[in-house]
């Protein structure tokens, strides 16, 4: 996982509420296995008019002055429903790397930053000024402040700290235990013989 500390983006703003995990990738996507691919996917049933993939034009993501946005500023209670983590697979395929949103469901909060994605809870009346911010504006967020600057305002926003911990090294799951590989190298050696899979031939 790429380490996140300072990132520099546009926004596109979609302020529906409750913007569920079928809507973010419906489930007749869910047969794909690789994390790649997905983004083509995300917002289906709005982005296109239909099954040709013909983009809705008055669609915020198929807009052109948006294109290129990796900073999403979106409604309250994004991500809820089903747990798939495809969802987050295509939000960070299509290419965002910060959602900010009024809150999350709490499974795709974490699905979020287990995939390099940035979830930022913060107030409508703030959601609304980045909102507002023309597509050429750039917004800055300072994991390590824990800062969003922008042409509007400078906010603080809070994350759990090991989760900002991660983030900032760059470190999922197994980057984690890779961390002790020495000690796991040290207790393998040191377990009984009858234990080890190159005693059992």
């Amino acid at each position: 996982m790429e380490k996140f500390t300072i990132y520099r983006g546009t926004t596109v703003p979609l302020m529906n509420d409750n913007i569920d995990t079928d809507q973010i990738l419906p489930k007749q996507f869910l047969k794909l296995i690789d994390k790649k691919g997905f983004g083509k996917y995300l917002m289906y049933a709005w982005r296109y008019l239909d099954h040709a993939y013909t983009e809705n034009p008055d669609f915020v993501f198929n807009k052109d002055e948006y294109q290129g946005a990796t900073i999403l500023v979106t409604g309250d209670n994004f991500g809820a429903g089903s747990s798939r983590e495809h969802a987050a697979w295509a939000l960070a395929d299509y290419g965002f790397k910060v959602v900010i949103a009024g809150s999350f469901g709490d499974i795709h909060y974490n699905n979020e930053l287990n995939n390099g994605i940035l979830p930022i809870v913060q107030p409508r009346e703030i959601r609304e000024k980045l909102a507002g911010l023309s597509p050429d504006e750039t917004i800055i967020i300072d994991l390590e402040k824990q800062m969003i600057d922008s042409p509007v305002g400078s906010f603080h926003f809070d994350i759990d700290s090991e989760w900002k911990y991660k983030l900032l090294n760059g470190l999922d799951d197994i980057g984690i235990t890779l961390q002790y590989e020495e000690l796991i190298a040290a207790y393998e050696a040191n377990r009984p013989a009858y234990w080890r899979a190159d005693e059992q031939k």
